[in-house]
């Protein structure tokens, strides 16, 4: 029986006290209510600064028409001053050209400036960013008032109507972002056993599914969105796995602490800066610039494309997906000797998170 010091007096020093506190079951308790309430009030605070009060700072916008006079410009001033904002002006020489570039997600309106500029038509594309164009839609003509330029406006590419705020897109990916990487706790936890290949080949296969299953129940069952089924599949299996594998490298390198490096890439700053629940010019700078280089934002990125935006998929955020898949699975296979699981290990050994 191990034997404690004890001082002059029949007291146990400090120092006996602590590291005898540290072997009961109380300091990694103390231990993770610290954590826990920090990571309450990050979870909070992230989501509140970026979401509670979404600010423009940039909006990409096409005119054509006589932008480049003197009432127009005053009226494009006017704007960018009700805004606190600058409005990017992209010049087109076409109405169809400047259509194109909102399909195109590099602009998300077009000004069609007339009569010197004492007349204006606005077209919008709630599926943008259902938040710039309200915000545009609501700005626009009260400025046009104050300077006498008569505007109308128009929603060009219009939310389906089962997602008339535009966040279902945001909830599928942040389902598949969140299932991702509890699937990969739990068969840490009840599969314990397998090997880095069994675990990588597990991991694909409930991501597959369980992409399958988060489309099927919005598309058929509840009719939110009208998915181009195999691509929204495909996207949300990619990102459950992505999410999951992301939690088993974190595992492999932090071991039973792996779930506070995931929990803060993928919640804290993956999900509010995804432009899922608000567009990216509203976002906080740094969040709109980071957020698509974190899989959340690759997510919401392919999928709001192939929802809304048909035929004009880009690369970025598929690449975005396929290197945070590839960089995760080649630092778990490298490293793979460090992962608490496979069968060469006790499973009465280490803790697991």
């Amino acid at each position: 029986m191990a034997h404690t010091s004890r001082d002059a007096d029949g007291s146990t020093p400090v120092h006996g006290r602590w590291s005898a506190f540290r072997q009961t079951p109380f300091w990694p308790a103390t231990v993770l209510v610290l954590i826990l309430a920090a990571a309450a009030g990050l979870f909070a605070g992230s989501y509140t600064y970026s979401m509670a009060n979404p600010t423009p700072r940039l909006i990409p916008t096409a005119v054509v028409g006589s932008y480049e006079k003197a009432g127009a410009q005053a009226y494009l001033r006017g704007l960018e001053k009700a805004l606190d904002t600058s409005v990017k002006v992209h010049p087109y020489e076409t109405r169809a050209a400047a259509r194109e570039a909102i399909e195109q997600q590099e602009v998300f309106a077009v000004f069609e400036l007339r009569d010197d500029g004492r007349t204006a038509a606005l077209d919008v594309s709630g599926a943008s960013g259902s938040s710039v164009a309200e915000l545009l839609s609501q700005t626009a003509p009260a400025v046009g008032k104050k300077l006498g330029v008569r505007v109308t406006v128009r929603d060009v590419n219009p939310l389906q109507k089962g997602d008339p705020r535009g966040l279902a897109i945001f909830y599928i990916s942040l389902a598949a972002v969140i299932i991702g990487f509890v699937g990969a706790i739990q068969l840490s936890v009840h599969a314990r056993s397998l090997t880095p290949f069994e675990r990588i080949l597990f991991t694909a296969a409930y991501a597959l599914l369980g992409g399958f299953v988060i489309a099927a129940t919005v598309d058929w069952l509840l009719g939110a969105l009208n998915l181009p089924f195999a691509e929204s599949w495909l996207i949300l299996a990619l990102t459950m796995f992505v999410s999951g594998m992301v939690f088993t490298m974190f595992n492999t390198l932090f071991g039973r602490w792996a779930m506070l490096p995931t929990w803060g890439l993928m919640v804290i700053i993956g999900n509010p800066s995804s432009g899922g629940a608000v567009s990216w010019p509203l976002l906080p700078s740094p969040l709109g610039t980071i957020g698509r280089w974190l899989p959340p934002g690759g997510s919401v990125n392919a999928q709001h494309t192939a929802v809304y935006f048909q035929g004009h998929q880009h690369a970025f955020p598929f690449l975005v997906l396929g290197g945070w898949a590839l960089l995760s699975c080649t630092v778990f296979w490298v490293w793979r000797h460090r992962h608490p699981g496979g069968r060469d290990k006790d499973p009465t050994g280490a803790e697991e998170s």
